[in-house]
Protein backbone atom coordinates (compact mmCIF):
# COMPACT_ATOMS: atom_id res chain seq x y z
CA UNK A 1 0.00 0.00 0.00
CA UNK A 2 1.21 3.52 -0.62
CA UNK A 3 0.66 6.64 -2.03
CA UNK A 4 1.88 9.64 -4.92
CA UNK A 5 4.02 12.17 -4.10
CA UNK A 6 4.98 14.51 -7.11
CA UNK A 7 5.02 11.52 -9.39
CA UNK A 8 6.94 8.41 -7.02
CA UNK A 9 5.16 5.96 -5.76
CA UNK A 10 5.93 5.64 -1.63
CA UNK A 11 5.25 2.77 0.35
CA UNK A 12 2.86 3.95 3.26
CA UNK A 13 -0.04 2.73 5.39
CA UNK A 14 -3.52 2.99 4.02
CA UNK A 15 -4.80 3.84 7.19
CA UNK A 16 -4.67 8.09 7.26
CA UNK A 17 -5.60 9.73 10.74
CA UNK A 18 -5.65 13.01 12.12
CA UNK A 19 -4.00 14.06 15.69
CA UNK A 20 -6.48 12.35 17.54
CA UNK A 21 -5.97 9.11 16.03
CA UNK A 22 -9.01 9.51 14.19
CA UNK A 23 -9.16 8.16 10.34
CA UNK A 24 -9.27 11.10 8.28
CA UNK A 25 -10.20 10.58 4.27
CA UNK A 26 -8.19 11.94 1.75
CA UNK A 27 -9.87 14.20 -0.67
CA UNK A 28 -10.59 12.81 -4.14
CA UNK A 29 -8.26 14.38 -6.68
CA UNK A 30 -10.10 14.71 -9.93
CA UNK A 31 -13.98 16.49 -9.76
CA UNK A 32 -14.58 16.93 -13.88
CA UNK A 33 -18.05 16.07 -15.15
CA UNK A 34 -18.95 15.13 -18.66
CA UNK A 35 -21.67 17.85 -20.45
CA UNK A 36 -22.08 18.93 -24.04
CA UNK A 37 -19.65 21.17 -24.88
CA UNK A 38 -17.11 20.70 -22.73
CA UNK A 39 -13.73 18.91 -22.66
CA UNK A 40 -15.58 15.62 -22.20
CA UNK A 41 -18.90 14.91 -23.97
CA UNK A 42 -21.00 12.18 -23.69
CA UNK A 43 -19.83 9.86 -26.28
CA UNK A 44 -20.63 5.92 -26.54
CA UNK A 45 -16.71 4.42 -25.90
CA UNK A 46 -15.55 7.20 -24.80
CA UNK A 47 -15.06 6.76 -21.24
CA UNK A 48 -13.47 3.81 -19.09
CA UNK A 49 -14.54 3.03 -15.97
CA UNK A 50 -11.46 1.36 -13.08
CA UNK A 51 -12.92 -0.38 -10.08
CA UNK A 52 -12.22 -3.01 -7.39
CA UNK A 53 -15.14 -5.60 -6.85
CA UNK A 54 -14.05 -5.18 -3.09
CA UNK A 55 -14.77 -1.04 -3.06
CA UNK A 56 -17.91 -0.09 -1.89
CA UNK A 57 -17.07 3.10 -3.34
CA UNK A 58 -16.68 1.36 -7.08
CA UNK A 59 -19.69 -0.60 -5.92
CA UNK A 60 -21.70 2.12 -6.78
CA UNK A 61 -20.67 2.66 -10.29
CA UNK A 62 -21.12 -0.93 -11.05
CA UNK A 63 -24.33 -0.69 -10.33
CA UNK A 64 -25.24 2.55 -11.66
CA UNK A 65 -23.57 1.46 -15.23
CA UNK A 66 -26.11 -1.33 -15.09
CA UNK A 67 -29.37 0.31 -13.57
CA UNK A 68 -28.26 3.09 -16.70
CA UNK A 69 -27.82 0.85 -19.17
CA UNK A 70 -23.96 2.19 -19.71
CA UNK A 71 -22.40 -1.57 -20.75
CA UNK A 72 -22.50 -0.97 -23.77
CA UNK A 73 -21.39 2.60 -23.90
CA UNK A 74 -18.66 2.52 -21.17
CA UNK A 75 -16.19 -0.23 -20.65
CA UNK A 76 -14.80 -1.32 -17.29
CA UNK A 77 -11.52 -2.89 -15.96
CA UNK A 78 -11.40 -4.27 -12.21
CA UNK A 79 -8.16 -4.78 -10.05
CA UNK A 80 -7.01 -7.89 -8.11
CA UNK A 81 -8.68 -7.93 -4.22
CA UNK A 82 -4.48 -8.07 -2.55
CA UNK A 83 -3.62 -4.78 -2.39
CA UNK A 84 -0.58 -4.74 -1.18
CA UNK A 85 2.72 -2.65 -1.31
CA UNK A 86 2.23 -1.94 -4.64
CA UNK A 87 -1.25 -0.59 -4.21
CA UNK A 88 -4.20 -2.02 -6.38
CA UNK A 89 -2.91 -4.32 -9.30
CA UNK A 90 -4.02 -5.45 -12.50
CA UNK A 91 -4.11 -9.26 -12.31
CA UNK A 92 -6.22 -11.45 -14.29
CA UNK A 93 -4.93 -14.58 -12.77
CA UNK A 94 -7.21 -14.04 -9.55
CA UNK A 95 -10.65 -14.95 -10.66
CA UNK A 96 -12.88 -11.94 -11.16
CA UNK A 97 -9.85 -10.02 -11.95
CA UNK A 98 -9.08 -8.36 -15.11
CA UNK A 99 -6.47 -6.95 -17.00
CA UNK A 100 -6.18 -3.31 -17.53
CA UNK A 101 -8.08 -3.71 -20.76
CA UNK A 102 -7.61 0.07 -21.98
CA UNK A 103 -4.11 0.81 -21.79
CA UNK A 104 -2.60 -2.29 -20.56
CA UNK A 105 -0.94 -1.06 -17.12
CA UNK A 106 0.20 -3.19 -14.42
CA UNK A 107 -0.72 -1.14 -11.84
CA UNK A 108 -3.24 1.13 -11.01
CA UNK A 109 -0.94 4.41 -9.93
CA UNK A 110 -0.16 4.42 -13.85
CA UNK A 111 -3.61 5.33 -14.63
CA UNK A 112 -3.41 8.67 -12.28
CA UNK A 113 0.94 9.52 -13.48
CA UNK A 114 -0.74 9.33 -16.71
CA UNK A 115 -3.65 12.00 -16.09
CA UNK A 116 -0.39 14.17 -14.46
CA UNK A 117 2.95 12.67 -14.19
CA UNK A 118 3.85 14.77 -11.23
CA UNK A 119 1.05 14.03 -8.70
CA UNK A 120 0.51 14.05 -5.43
CA UNK A 121 -2.20 11.65 -4.39
CA UNK A 122 -3.56 8.48 -2.77
CA UNK A 123 -4.28 5.89 -5.82
CA UNK A 124 -8.04 4.89 -5.40
CA UNK A 125 -10.99 3.12 -6.91
CA UNK A 126 -13.07 4.22 -9.03
CA UNK A 127 -11.90 6.37 -11.80
CA UNK A 128 -13.66 7.72 -14.80
CA UNK A 129 -11.24 7.84 -17.58
CA UNK A 130 -11.45 9.83 -20.95
CA UNK A 131 -9.65 7.59 -23.69
CA UNK A 132 -9.76 10.79 -26.03
CA UNK A 133 -8.31 13.08 -23.86
CA UNK A 134 -6.20 10.22 -22.19
CA UNK A 135 -7.13 11.69 -18.53
CA UNK A 136 -8.98 11.04 -15.51
CA UNK A 137 -12.52 12.99 -15.95
CA UNK A 138 -13.44 12.23 -11.72
CA UNK A 139 -12.27 9.74 -9.38
CA UNK A 140 -14.97 10.20 -6.83
CA UNK A 141 -17.51 8.10 -6.46
CA UNK A 142 -20.86 10.41 -5.47
CA UNK A 143 -19.77 12.54 -8.64
CA UNK A 144 -19.23 9.69 -11.24
CA UNK A 145 -22.71 7.97 -10.11
CA UNK A 146 -24.47 11.33 -10.29
CA UNK A 147 -22.73 11.80 -14.18
CA UNK A 148 -23.95 7.91 -14.98
CA UNK A 149 -27.22 9.29 -13.80
CA UNK A 150 -28.08 11.99 -16.73
CA UNK A 151 -25.51 12.37 -18.44
CA UNK A 152 -25.96 10.09 -21.13
CA UNK A 153 -29.55 9.81 -20.84
CA UNK A 154 -29.76 11.38 -25.04
CA UNK A 155 -27.36 8.22 -26.03
CA UNK A 156 -29.29 5.60 -23.83
CA UNK A 157 -32.68 6.92 -23.87
CA UNK A 158 -32.48 5.84 -19.76
CA UNK A 159 -34.07 8.43 -17.81
CA UNK A 160 -34.72 6.92 -14.78
CA UNK A 161 -33.49 9.15 -12.47
CA UNK A 162 -32.40 8.23 -8.92
CA UNK A 163 -31.53 11.87 -7.81
CA UNK A 164 -35.06 13.58 -8.53
CA UNK A 165 -35.53 17.07 -8.10
CA UNK A 166 -38.41 17.11 -5.48
CA UNK A 167 -36.42 13.93 -3.56
CA UNK A 168 -33.40 16.15 -3.74
CA UNK A 169 -33.38 18.14 -0.24
CA UNK A 170 -34.42 14.75 1.37
CA UNK A 171 -31.83 12.45 -0.26
CA UNK A 172 -29.08 14.86 0.50
CA UNK A 173 -29.92 15.01 3.89
CA UNK A 174 -30.09 11.64 3.89
CA UNK A 175 -26.94 11.29 2.09
CA UNK A 176 -24.78 13.24 5.06
CA UNK A 177 -25.55 11.15 8.04
CA UNK A 178 -25.34 7.90 6.35
CA UNK A 179 -22.16 8.71 4.72
CA UNK A 180 -20.49 10.49 7.78
CA UNK A 181 -21.75 7.82 10.14
CA UNK A 182 -22.58 4.50 8.13
CA UNK A 183 -20.31 4.56 4.85
CA UNK A 184 -17.23 6.45 6.31
CA UNK A 185 -18.33 5.04 9.85
CA UNK A 186 -17.34 1.71 9.38
CA UNK A 187 -13.75 3.25 8.00
CA UNK A 188 -13.68 5.48 10.89
CA UNK A 189 -14.49 2.31 13.39
CA UNK A 190 -12.03 -0.11 11.88
CA UNK A 191 -8.86 2.53 11.63
CA UNK A 192 -9.39 3.78 14.54
CA UNK A 193 -5.88 4.40 16.36
CA UNK A 194 -7.13 4.85 19.97
CA UNK A 195 -9.99 3.50 21.98
CA UNK A 196 -11.27 6.76 22.04
CA UNK A 197 -12.21 7.51 18.58
CA UNK A 198 -12.99 3.60 18.25
CA UNK A 199 -16.35 4.17 20.89
CA UNK A 200 -16.96 7.67 19.23
CA UNK A 201 -17.21 6.38 16.05
CA UNK A 202 -19.14 3.02 16.33
CA UNK A 203 -21.43 4.39 18.79
CA UNK A 204 -22.61 6.94 16.27
CA UNK A 205 -22.43 4.02 13.49
CA UNK A 206 -24.93 1.98 15.18
CA UNK A 207 -27.31 5.13 16.33
CA UNK A 208 -27.14 5.70 12.55
CA UNK A 209 -27.86 1.98 11.96
CA UNK A 210 -30.81 2.21 14.22
CA UNK A 211 -32.31 5.23 12.99
CA UNK A 212 -32.37 4.13 9.38
CA UNK A 213 -34.07 0.82 10.78
CA UNK A 214 -36.88 3.16 11.86
CA UNK A 215 -37.22 4.84 8.86
CA UNK A 216 -37.83 1.34 7.07
CA UNK A 217 -40.92 0.42 9.41
CA UNK A 218 -43.19 -0.17 6.95
CA UNK A 219 -41.46 1.06 3.83
CA UNK A 220 -39.27 -0.72 1.05
CA UNK A 221 -36.85 2.29 0.58
CA UNK A 222 -35.71 5.04 2.64
CA UNK A 223 -37.63 7.58 1.01
CA UNK A 224 -41.15 5.15 1.17
CA UNK A 225 -41.80 3.48 -2.55
CA UNK A 226 -38.98 5.12 -4.78
CA UNK A 227 -35.63 3.85 -4.90
CA UNK A 228 -33.12 7.01 -5.31
CA UNK A 229 -29.41 7.60 -5.34
CA UNK A 230 -29.34 7.58 -1.02
CA UNK A 231 -30.97 3.66 -1.28
CA UNK A 232 -27.89 2.90 -3.96
CA UNK A 233 -24.95 4.63 -1.84
CA UNK A 234 -25.83 2.64 1.76
CA UNK A 235 -26.48 -0.99 0.07
CA UNK A 236 -22.77 -1.74 -0.78
CA UNK A 237 -21.49 -0.73 3.07
CA UNK A 238 -24.61 -2.81 4.28
CA UNK A 239 -23.40 -5.48 1.61
CA UNK A 240 -20.37 -5.91 3.03
CA UNK A 241 -21.44 -5.42 6.79
CA UNK A 242 -21.59 -8.36 8.13
CA UNK A 243 -19.10 -10.59 6.52
CA UNK A 244 -16.45 -7.74 6.80
CA UNK A 245 -17.49 -5.01 8.91
CA UNK A 246 -18.53 -6.78 11.74
CA UNK A 247 -15.63 -8.54 12.62
CA UNK A 248 -12.73 -6.87 11.08
CA UNK A 249 -13.53 -3.66 11.71
CA UNK A 250 -15.01 -4.71 15.33
CA UNK A 251 -17.88 -3.16 14.01
CA UNK A 252 -19.80 -5.62 15.96
CA UNK A 253 -22.69 -4.16 18.14
CA UNK A 254 -25.49 -5.57 15.93
CA UNK A 255 -25.11 -7.36 12.79
CA UNK A 256 -27.37 -6.12 9.54
CA UNK A 257 -28.82 -9.77 9.76
CA UNK A 258 -29.95 -8.41 13.47
CA UNK A 259 -32.28 -5.88 12.78
CA UNK A 260 -35.69 -6.79 11.16
CA UNK A 261 -36.31 -3.67 8.40
CA UNK A 262 -32.80 -3.77 7.57
CA UNK A 263 -31.94 -6.95 6.82
CA UNK A 264 -35.50 -7.19 4.94
CA UNK A 265 -34.69 -4.36 3.07
CA UNK A 266 -30.90 -5.31 2.05
CA UNK A 267 -32.29 -9.07 0.65
CA UNK A 268 -34.97 -6.60 -1.32
CA UNK A 269 -32.21 -4.59 -2.79
CA UNK A 270 -29.73 -7.71 -3.42
CA UNK A 271 -32.35 -9.76 -5.70
CA UNK A 272 -31.99 -6.31 -8.16
CA UNK A 273 -29.93 -7.60 -10.78
CA UNK A 274 -27.94 -4.54 -11.15
CA UNK A 275 -26.81 -4.84 -7.62
CA UNK A 276 -26.59 -8.78 -7.13
CA UNK A 277 -24.62 -9.26 -10.56
CA UNK A 278 -21.98 -6.20 -9.54
CA UNK A 279 -21.48 -7.53 -6.01
CA UNK A 280 -18.36 -10.42 -5.89
CA UNK A 281 -18.23 -11.42 -1.66
CA UNK A 282 -15.06 -13.39 -2.57
CA UNK A 283 -13.08 -10.24 -3.62
CA UNK A 284 -14.83 -8.27 -0.89
CA UNK A 285 -13.53 -10.77 1.84
CA UNK A 286 -10.47 -11.38 0.59
CA UNK A 287 -9.66 -7.76 -0.22
CA UNK A 288 -10.31 -6.45 3.26
CA UNK A 289 -8.47 -9.61 5.11
CA UNK A 290 -5.38 -9.80 3.10
CA UNK A 291 -4.74 -6.38 2.18
CA UNK A 292 -4.99 -4.60 5.86
CA UNK A 293 -1.87 -5.80 7.11
CA UNK A 294 -2.13 -3.36 10.54
CA UNK A 295 -5.43 -5.15 11.55
CA UNK A 296 -4.69 -8.94 10.20
CA UNK A 297 -0.69 -9.09 10.18
CA UNK A 298 -1.03 -12.62 9.19
CA UNK A 299 -3.46 -12.38 6.15
CA UNK A 300 -5.46 -15.14 7.61
CA UNK A 301 -8.98 -15.18 5.75
CA UNK A 302 -11.97 -16.08 7.33
CA UNK A 303 -14.41 -19.22 6.85
CA UNK A 304 -17.70 -17.90 7.85
CA UNK A 305 -19.98 -16.09 7.89
CA UNK A 306 -21.88 -19.11 5.60
CA UNK A 307 -25.38 -16.80 5.03
CA UNK A 308 -24.38 -13.55 4.05
CA UNK A 309 -27.84 -12.30 2.99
Amino acid sequence: MGRLVDGKWIVSSVITSDDSGAYDRVPRSFLGKVEKGTRHPPESGRYHLYVSYACPWAHRTLIYRKLKGLEEHISFSTVSPDMLDDGWVFDPSYAGATKDDFVDFEFLRQVYTKADPNISTTVTVPILWDKKEKTIVNNESSEIIRIFNSSFNELTGNTDDFYPEKYQSEIDQLNKSIYENVNNGVYRSGFAKTQETYDAAVSALFKELDKIENILEGRDFLLGDTLTEADLRLVPTLLRFDIVYFTHFKCNVRRIKDYKNLSRYLKKLYEMPAIKETTNFDHIKRHYHYSHDAINPFRIIPKGPIDII
